[in-house]
């Protein structure tokens, strides 16, 4: 028993040490570690949430396209149904009258009576016909329109998988993102009702207006896939700034490098107004002037001026 003494208390020792063991072998990373990892994630999250945002687009317009067409089958189905009473009542008609119709014209003591009497049933029998041939068409249309929809629909359903997905990798992406803010005590909630800020830049024109606008949502949160009012995503606030001043821009920050295609501008002669890319494209800004970017930066920060030595444009395009 005695000799067992000195092993009982040696383990003892290890277990007491194993924590102190664990925590060194997950040592906390250096302010400068978790900066660099949120850099990474920031740069992930870009083309993330412009993914999310594209596949939100197509969404939209497939259930718009949906909805257009079922609005569509359900106006033509009920001419279809009225164009079917029609002919059956022309159908009844012609069943119950029709042999004493024709007796009284062709038995008819007045030639004169008889000749009407025959224009006026062929001319039921002519708006038979044509009813009938309209009932038909209907019918024909009626079923490539059901395709159409079918289609449509079914275009949605695997748009909505898709962007299910999307969501999916960005809410997780997003959650690592808040977590290592907060561990830097970094994370800024910011105010979904912030009165923002005057701009008092030398912009003019449609320039000017999108500006004033931006600058009134700053200090609101960003959140990706936020077209406000009270949280923007980087497209978002761009695409809203400009709409504000009379141009409409795509939603997602590639589709808005690619419509300025004919309009990109040298980063050495940028005027206020001018939308900026940074981090591969996948993040845009409004250029603000006097070396200034008004732009919605990444999750737990807000809508802010970035000096734009600090926001690193890789091209720009002037809408």
């Amino acid at each position: 028993m005695r000799g067992r003494l000195p092993v009982a208390a040696g383990m003892a020792a290890v277990l007491l040490l194993l924590p102190n063991m664990d925590a060194q072998a997950d040592p906390r990373p250096t302010v400068a570690q978790a900066k660099a990892k949120l850099k990474e994630l920031n740069e992930q999250a870009d083309t993330l949430v412009d993914r999310y945002n594209a596949a939100n687009e197509k969404w939209k317009k497939a259930k718009k396209q949906y909805n257009s067409v079922n609005d569509d089958y359900r106006k033509h189905a009920k001419r279809v149904e009225q164009l079917r009473e029609g002919v059956v009542s022309i159908a009844v008609n012609d069943y119950q009258f029709g042999d004493l119709a024709w007796n009284g014209v062709l038995y008819g003591t007045d030639p004169q009576a008889a000749l009407s009497g025959m224009a006026a049933l062929d001319q039921l029998s002519q708006e038979r016909a044509r009813k009938l041939e309209a009932y038909e068409g209907a019918i024909s249309g009626l079923k490539q329109r059901r395709d159409k929809k079918k289609s449509a629909y079914d275009s949605a359903v695997k748009v909505r998988g898709d962007l299910a997905k999307e969501k999916d990798q960005v809410e997780k992406l997003v959650k690592r993102q808040m977590a290592l803010l907060r561990e830097l005590g970094a994370f800024n909630p910011g105010n979904p009702n912030s009165a923002g800020a005057v701009y008092a830049g030398p912009a003019s024109g449609n320039a000017l207006t999108a500006l004033q606008f931006a600058y009134k949502q700053i200090g609101k949160p960003y959140r990706y896939g936020g077209t406000g009012p009270g949280a923007w995503d980087c497209s978002g606030l761009v695409q809203a700034a400009w709409a504000a001043a009379g141009v409409r821009l795509p939603r997602t920050s590639y589709e808005q490098w690619a419509w300025g295609a004919s309009r990109r501008v040298s980063l050495n002669e940028l005027q206020p107004g001018d939308l900026l890319w940074h981090s591969g494209y996948g993040h845009v800004g409004i250029y603000a002037g006097d070396g200034k970017v008004v732009h919605a930066p990444q999750t737990g920060d807000v809508v802010k001026v970035t000096p734009l030595a600090q926001y690193r444009p890789i091209g720009a395009v002037r809408p």
